[in-house]
C-alpha cells in the first residue's frame, strides 16, 4: 500500500478501537430489563466463518432472538463452500450436472450472478479456486506466480454460470463462493425473522455487516463506527434506522511478504489483490445483500466507476476513503456521517 504523509499521520493517532463497523452502544450477554418493550436479549454465536451477534428488544426479544440464530445457521449449512452436505458443495462437485437448490439459495445466487453483471465484473463469485492459490481460504498463506494465476483464471467467470429458477449448474472445473454476499443476505433474511417474531428494535452484527432493525427502543438512531483502514481506531459515525452497513478494506484479511502486503479481496480481471486508490467502502442501504455485494465491488472497480453507479442505481449511498486519507460520501449520508474528533481535520468531499 502506498504511505503518504496523510497515513503516516494517521498511524500516529490514538483512538479507541473498533472492530469493522463498530455498534457505538452498550451491549451486554443474556436477557435484561423484564418484559419492558426495552427489555434486552443477546444472542451471540458463531457461523458463517465469523463472530455473530444479535440483540433485540421488548418482549418478544427472545423469541426473536431465537428464531434469527435459527436462521443464520440453517443458512450456513446450505452455502458453505467446504460443508460436504451443503447445496453450494453440491453444486461444486457436481462435474457440471445441474442441482436443484433450495429457494433461498436459488435467491441467493441468482442475486449474485445479478450483481456480478450489474458491476460490470468487479464482483465475481468464481474466483474460490484464486483465493486458495493465495491462502486465503486455507490461512496457508503464499503469493502465486503469474502463469499459475492466468491458468486459474481460464476456470473462472460468474457469465459461465447457468441458473434456471432453481436448477444450478457449475461447469466441471469451476466453483462458487458466495462469501461476498451471503452474510449481507443472511443478515436480511434474520431480520425478517425479527419482525416476524414482533420485534420493532433490533441489531445484527454479522462479523462487522450491520443490520439494523428500526431504531433504537428509545427512538433514536442507531450509531455505527466505521473503522480506519489505517489503524484500529473509529474514523466516522453514521447515523441510521431500518438500513444495513456493510464495510470492505483490505486490512480485513491480509498477510504479509517482503514488505507488501496483500489482501483477500481479489480483482477478478488480474487475479490479485486489487488496487483500486480506496482503503475502504462502507455502504449503506436498505438490503444487507445489495451492500454487502457492492461494498466489495466497489472497492475492486474505484471511486470513479462507483460514483457512476451510484447516480445509475440510486437504491444506496457510500464512503470510501482514499490510500491517500481523503473521504468521500454520496450526498444521502451528508446529514447522518460525522468524522470522529481525531480525524476531524482530513479532507471531506460530498458527492452529488
Amino acid at each position: 500500500m502506498r504511505k503518504t504523509k496523510m497515513i503516516n499521520k494517521l498511524l500516529k493517532r490514538l483512538v479507541s478501537v473498533a472492530v469493522g463497523a463498530a455498534v457505538l452502544t452498550q451491549s451486554g450477554c443474556g436477557e435484561s430489563g423484564g418484559a419492558s418493550k426495552n427489555a434486552k436479549q443477546d444472542s451471540s454465536f458463531f457461523a458463517m466463518d465469523t463472530y455473530i451477534t444479535v440483540t433485540a428488544y421488548g418482549s418478544s426479544a427472545k423469541k426473536g432472538c431465537d428464531s434469527a440464530k435459527s436462521k443464520i445457521t440453517s443458512l450456513e449449512k446450505l452455502w458453505s463452500v467446504t460443508d460436504e452436505e451443503s447445496e453450494i458443495y453440491a453444486a461444486n462437485h457436481s462435474t457440471a450436472k445441474p442441482v436443484t437448490l433450495s429457494q433461498d439459495t436459488a435467491e441467493l445466487v441468482s442475486f449474485a450472478l445479478e450483481m456480478c453483471k450489474d458491476t460490470d465484473g468487479a464482483l465475481d463469485i468464481t474466483l474460490y479456486p484464486v483465493l486458495t492459490a493465495w491462502g486465503f481460504t486455507t490461512d496457508n498463506y503464499r503469493v502465486p506466480d503469474d502463469s499459475e494465476i492466468h491458468q486459474l483464471l481460464k476456470n473462472t467467470g460468474y457469465e459461465k454460470i447457468t441458473l434456471e429458477g432453481n436448477s444450478l449448474t457449475v461447469p466441471n472445473g469451476m466453483m462458487l463462493d458466495i462469501g461476498a454476499v451471503g452474510k449481507g443476505f443472511a443478515g436480511d433474511l434474520a431480520a425478517k425473522e425479527l419482525k416476524t417474531a414482533g420485534v420493532t428494535s433490533a441489531l445484527i452484527d454479522l462479523g462487522g455487516n450491520i443490520q439494523t432493525v428500526g431504531a433504537k427502543p428509545d427512538g433514536s438512531n442507531w450509531k455505527i463506527g466505521i473503522r480506519s483502514p489505517f489503524d484500529s481506531g473509529s474514523f466516522a459515525t453514521l447515523s441510521v434506522k431500518d438500513k444495513a452497513v456493510v464495510t470492505s478494506g483490505g486490512y480485513e484479511r491480509y498477510f504479509e511478504k517482503d514488505g507488501e502486503k496483500y489482501w483477500h479481496i481479489l480483482d477478478p480481471k488480474t487475479g490479485k489483490p486489487a488496487h483500486s486508490g480506496l482503503a475502504s467502502v462502507t455502504v449503506v442501504g436498505d438490503e444487507g445483500k445489495l451492500c454487502d455485494a457492492l461494498s466489495t465491488s466497489i472497492f475492486v472497480m474505484g471511486l470513479e466507476k462507483a460514483e457512476k453507479l451510484w447516480q445509475s442505481r440510486g437504491n444506496f449511498d457510500f464512503a470510501a476513503v482514499t490510500d491517500s486519507g481523503e473521504i468521500y460520501i454520496t450526498k444521502g449520508l451528508k446529514d447522518n456521517f460525522k468524522l470522529s474528533q481525531n480525524y476531524a481535520d482530513l479532507k471531506l468531499t460530498v458527492i452529488e
